[in-house]
């Protein structure tokens, strides 16, 4: 089988851009934004669509390894400034603070940023050009897992702790990671990872070339 990749263009789908347009309280004045300057950055507000967990990057990295070996996976991820910002559920932000805070664990987790109610991230371009150096958004951030659904699934505060605490016991560690509660709806797992498909003819955006990679 024949692997697709955007080798000039990374960008966000249009259900993707509908769902980050829902976190502000002017979703189309936001995608009227993305229509005129898709190599923006944007700023949104937290804990209405989303809250944002921003972690170093070296350590976010490796939270994002553990959440995808260990499961149950993540929700969209992008990287800002030499930081991890990993889009959680709604009310995490001030819960996997509070958990944090514990003296159990509070030594082993480097400091991270939990944005909820009230705060507002920056949100890399919904497209960006990747192949020249002085392309407009470069150095704006970039989406490591971009969005792509109205309704993407998000993690929450007991599924990052878990992930967080075993990052940071190391491998081999003896100490127990806490419980953590089962997440995504109805306490099950979010669906797999479907292989990156073309998109359709509407969700290609102008500049964007396919180009295929042939199968090893």
């Amino acid at each position: 089988m024949d692997i697709w990749t955007y080798e000039s263009v990374e960008y966000v789908t249009v259900a993707g851009e509908a769902w980050l347009a829902s976190a502000s309280e002017y979703p189309r004045s936001m995608r009227a934004l993305w229509q005129s300057r898709p190599w923006a950055p944007s700023v949104l507000p937290c804990g209405r669509a989303f809250d944002v967990i921003s972690m170093p990057s070296l350590f976010g990295r490796k939270v994002l390894d553990e959440l995808w070996t260990s499961g149950p996976g993540c929700g969209p991820v992008a990287s800002h400034r030499g930081r991890i910002l990993l889009f959680a559920q709604p009310g995490a932000a001030p819960r996997l603070s509070s958990l944090l805070a514990w003296e159990e664990w509070a030594g082993d987790v480097p400091p991270l940023l939990c944005h909820g109610q009230g705060d507002a991230v920056t949100v890399p371009p919904v497209q960006r050009m990747v192949n020249t150096p002085d392309s407009p958004g470069l150095g704006a951030g970039r989406w490591i897992v971009a969005p792509d659904t109205r309704e993407p699934w998000l993690p929450g505060a007991a599924v990052l702790l878990r992930a967080c605490v075993r990052v940071s016991q190391g491998p081999g560690a003896g100490g127990p990671a806490p419980r953590a509660g089962t997440a995504g709806p109805a306490g099950g797992r979010p669906p797999a990872r479907q292989p990156q498909r073309e998109p359709r003819q509407a969700d290609r955006r102008p500049g964007a070339h396919l180009q295929p990679i042939p199968s090893a």
